[in-house]
């Protein structure tokens, strides 16, 4: 009963009595216990506003601002930082003749925004960028990203409790500024750090072009195209530009399996892409739920896929079988190919297969396709000198040759100690679970070492460990943390259960792959198990795992005053009550 009741309503004869004797009690409450510690004045569940800097701004990044950024009743600040001049991160960086995504279209979407009318069943990177593109514009998500401002380093303060940041806008050392906050996540994946091959003597050929930087002025009409390399990018961009070109020369250092494209079933002929009709563009958006239907029915084969890559399995005996009749179908029995391009000493799924359609008939063509597979000696001015002495003039070289895949960042993030995590991982990444490190506190990876990567589409793993990483951060704020890392026990018995299980997938056969730091010796950066595997394991996560830094000395301190949050914010005050 408020003192002004008790006063004027009442009007109780001792009312100013009982009042000083309330007070008096009041003042007998001690304000502090013997070490000093002394209740905060909060509520039990109230979140306490914190900043979340988020490195890169493509698909990782658009659903962290979708999670969590655009929540209104969770008192998070987001502010990230993307060093590119637009949103869409590999699917902006990646714009070669060709490119295209090998996870049909209908799965490569978040769980929160459809798109019905995608043109065909492997979508063009222009159509995933023009998708991400309109998510941005849609959600209004603009104002929480900074184009044109690369991070230049990151230090942990373990006093605050907070990273500091430096960016660097459009290149400008002297505008450079800093930028803190309770939690760091890095969104930058893996492949978007492109590099030249090493080749001597690759400065000195002028007229080339990465396909992770293309240059879309480089004419290529009528002219000698060399390609070095056979990944993914070489395999798209060869049959997208055969029309163009008087003769391509391909460089090829190793074999590589070239298969009909995933879900196969779902797929165009032989695995082939097509386009989808304008009515079933209509039923898909007329129908959510039958368009939904069928998205699952492809992405149940997807998932499926994992059974290939265990040594042994039936699955990976009939994906060997149909791999090998099908790249000696396509190299149409060209004995001097197929020994050569077609593996003979690793699985099906070591590198991550290639669909590839039209890339083995181009090659084929013995009046506009020349294939060596002689190594690379030196580039010269003119062209490409192999070991065996052969000068092969060039007028276009284009270099498919990928990415920094080992995972150090190129900037200092320097966590607990002063440790770098550039010297941290000199040797080879460790992480929890993908997505943390020890010593350092309060820091994310989107998409990691060790994830899930070998099949099916990025975009609900990383749907997956935003949610997991979600949980920490409202831990974060509702139970006063100062700080949490994973402890290194975790991380070594993580790193003895993966290295156990992977050798008995395809991953462990000798080949080169980014899936191993582009060695054919290199650790596994791969999960130990399937993607359904992964979202299992981390839907609930393991606090234990984890070392935690409180605010106050005494770790329920968030108890707060004896009031809950639901108290005072208008919620449910018998949630507990349910009917029957």
């Amino acid at each position: 009963m408020a003192p002004g009741l008790l006063k004027d309503e009442l009007r109780a004869e001792h009312a100013d009595d009982v009042l000083e004797t309330v007070a008096e009690y009041a003042k007998q409450v001690p304000k502090a216990d013997e070490t000093g510690y002394v209740i905060p004045d909060t509520y039990l569940g109230a979140r306490r506003p914190i900043k979340v800097l988020v490195i890169g701004f493509g698909a990782a990044a658009i659903n962290i601002v979708h999670a969590i950024g655009q929540r209104k009743d969770n008192n998070v600040v987001i502010q990230c930082y993307e060093k590119n001049d637009e949103v869409g991160g590999t699917w902006y960086e990646n714009k070669y003749p060709g490119c295209a995504c090998d996870i049909p279209a209908v799965n490569y979407m978040f769980s929160w925004h459809s798109k019905p009318d995608w043109t065909s069943y492997y979508a063009t990177s222009q159509e995933i960028l023009g998708y991400f593109k309109d998510i941005v514009e849609k959600h209004g998500m603009q104002q929480y990203v900074k184009l044109r401002h690369a991070v230049s380093g990151a230090w942990w303060n373990g006093e605050t409790g907070k990273w500091r940041i430096k960016i660097v806008p459009d290149g400008n050392q002297d505008a450079a500024f800093y930028d803190e906050g309770e939690v760091l996540i890095n969104a930058t994946g893996v492949l978007n750090n492109w590099k030249w091959p090493a080749v001597p003597g690759v400065e000195k050929f002028q007229n080339k072009v990465h396909s992770a930087a293309w240059d879309d002025s480089v004419d290529l009409d009528d002219k000698v195209v060399g390609i070095i390399g056979n990944g993914s990018s070489a395999v798209q961009i060869i049959p997208a530009i055969f029309p163009r070109i008087k003769k391509i020369i391909s460089y090829q250092r190793s074999s590589t399996w070239i298969t009909a494209g995933f879900a196969q079933k779902y797929a165009g002929e032989n695995g082939a892409n097509f386009n989808y009709t304008e009515d079933q563009k209509k039923e898909f958006a007329a129908d959510p739920a039958k368009y939904l239907e069928y998205r699952k029915l492809v992405e149940e084969e997807l998932n499926q896929r994992f059974k290939f890559i265990i040594n042994g399995s039936a699955e990976q005996a009939e994906a060997l079988a149909y791999a090998r009749l099908e790249m000696g179908r396509k190299l149409q029995g060209r004995e001097d190919l197929i020994s050569k391009m077609v593996p003979t000493n690793y699985a099906v799924g070591c590198r991550r297969p290639t669909p590839g359609n039209g890339y083995l008939e181009c090659l084929t063509n013995q009046e506009k396709c020349e294939v060596t597979f002689a190594p690379i000696k030196e580039i010269t001015e003119e062209g490409i000198v192999t070991t065996d002495g052969v000068l092969r003039k060039v007028d276009v070289l284009v270099c498919a040759t990928g990415f920094d895949v080992s995972f150090r960042p190129r900037y200092p993030i320097v966590g607990q100690g002063s440790i770098d995590l550039r010297d941290a991982w000199k040797e080879q990444p460790y992480t929890y679970l993908s997505a943390t490190v020890p010593d350092f506190p309060n820091y994310f990876m989107i998409n990691g070492p060790f994830g899930p990567y070998g099949h099916g589409s990025i975009l609900p793993v990383i749907e997956i460990i935003t949610r997991y990483l979600e949980r920490f951060v409202e831990k974060l704020q509702t139970e006063n943390v100062k700080s949490f890392a994973p402890k290194m026990d975790a991380v070594e018995d993580f790193r003895r259960h993966r290295e156990l299980f992977l050798k008995r997938t395809a991953w462990s056969s000798p080949c080169r792959s980014w899936f191993k730091g582009g060695k054919v010796d290199g650790p596994i950066m791969m999960w130990p198990g399937s993607r359904l595997h992964f979202f299992e394991a981390m839907a609930k996560p393991r606090y234990e795992d984890y070392n935690w830094e409180y605010r106050d000395t005494n770790r329920f301190s968030y108890f707060g005053n004896g009031f809950s949050q639901r108290e005072v914010d208008g919620s449910d005050i018998s949630w507990y009550i349910n009917g029957v």
